[in-house]
């Protein structure tokens, strides 16, 4: 099967790789398909908050996670078309890496706000948003230019704040978190695949799509669904 138009050769390491046409569409359509769902989902989220902190966590992880659906297929979008607004496209390329941080702090966030934390974990709360803001920063000043610190920065971000499970007393949702976790980091291989794999970056947002609604269901599931919050009110 010839992969030409399907796929374009390899770029190097101080440019950035250009998709097909077909790849185009697909980097598209596999993230603009998750913006409404990732909407109603932190609506759901608020609508289900007992408080002000459960209201807040929803919050921040709904625009979290809407923010990098939406920012991801408006970057894809531009690039598609062939803007000539250059500095536009770069923008928004920047802005697709730097939501990349938010989205993870975001996601960390209902755990480390409503579970229960050790003393020294509790810190983590705010760690995680200093995380961010480094990463994002880097981003800024280095777009693109060490590709493999970016790589280690994202991977370094996702599983760091993990360390606070070892302070939790109540660990149920831990099964859903390594679930999704895994398939993150799978996905990371075809986000370094452009080149080799056809469609590798689509591939890699099906990965995400499936891994944060593996920690979505997780999060409704544990810290908002009405059953559970009964059973925590009991204990």
């Amino acid at each position: 099967m010839n992969l030409v138009r399907f796929m374009n050769n390899r770029a190097p390491s101080n440019k950035r790789y250009q998709p097909t046409e077909y790849e185009h569409a697909a980097n598209c359509a596999t993230h603009a398909l998750w913006i409404i769902p990732s909407i109603l989902g932190g609506v759901l989220l608020y609508f289900l908050s007992d408080n002000q902190w459960e209201e807040v966590s929803a919050w921040l992880y709904g625009a979290g996670l809407s923010s990098l659906f939406i920012i991801s297929t408006v970057f894809h979008t531009i690039a598609w078309k062939k803007s000539h607004l250059r500095s536009v496209e770069q923008c928004f390329h920047m802005c697709d890496r730097m939501v990349i941080y938010f989205f993870i702090a975001a996601s960390y966030a209902p755990w480390l706000i409503l579970r229960e934390l050790g003393p020294w974990a509790a810190h983590m709360r705010w760690v995680v948003w200093v995380m961010a803001s480094c990463g994002t920063t880097y981003v800024f000043f280095f777009h693109e230019r060490y590709k493999m610190v970016e790589l280690v920065c994202y991977t370094v971000m996702g599983l760091f704040p993990a360390l606070v499970i070892l302070s939790m007393t109540d660990r149920s949702g831990l099964y859903e978190l390594l679930v999704g976790g895994v398939f993150y980091m799978l996905g990371m291989i075809f986000f370094k695949s452009d080149g080799i794999v056809p469609f590798a970056h689509a591939i890699w947002h099906l990965f995400v799509a499936v891994g944060a609604g593996v920690h979505y269901y997780a999060i409704w599931k544990y810290l908002y669904s009405p059953d559970n919050q009964q059973t925590s009110t009991a204990r």
